[in-house]
């Protein structure tokens, strides 16, 4: 087991979802520690004693102010910082399709986040130098493609 400063290393799990509506992307723009937005799906970490479905409804929730219905399971992504202040940082992504229900239009949303945003595709597309990660057009991108699994494919032991 690989050790950092004798601690066991861990990466960060993260949960993203990619919703649909009339042909665009759910997206937050967000300040992610920095002066400038960027551009994600609704995103976040995983917190204890809750599964990896249940965080992707909850962060949908908290970033966005809309109530989900999850699909499918998209993917997992593995992906290392490779520059700046967080340079080495790795994360696991399990990405998660859904379908849009309800929008609490009231709703508070999540510390950093500015506010939700429905792109079409090639809108995300051109704007790659605002993806907060490569991860935001590669989970969209296995979507658009038609990549989607079960949700019985994730399993959660109590």
């Amino acid at each position: 087991m690989s050790k950092i400063d004798g601690q066991c290393w861990q990466p960060d799990v993260t949960v993203a979802t990619v919703v649909v509506r009339d042909g665009k992307l759910l997206l937050v723009d967000e300040y992610a520690g920095g002066t400038s937005l960027v551009l994600n799906q609704p995103a976040g970490h995983l917190e204890p004693d809750e599964t990896l479905a249940e965080a992707a409804v909850r962060e949908t929730f908290e970033e966005t102010g809309w109530d989900v219905e999850l699909t499918h399971f998209i993917g997992a992504y593995q992906w290392r910082v490779p520059e700046g202040p967080n340079a080495g940082k790795h994360y696991l992504r399990f990405a998660f399709a859904a379908t849009p229900l309800r929008h609490h239009a009231a709703a508070k949303l999540d510390d950093g986040i500015e506010r939700a945003v429905w792109l079409a595709p090639e809108q995300l597309q051109a704007q790659q130098a605002r993806w907060r990660s490569p991860l935001v057009w590669q989970v969209a991108r296995d979507f658009l493609a038609g990549q989607r699994h079960p949700l019985s494919l994730l399993k959660h032991l109590a």
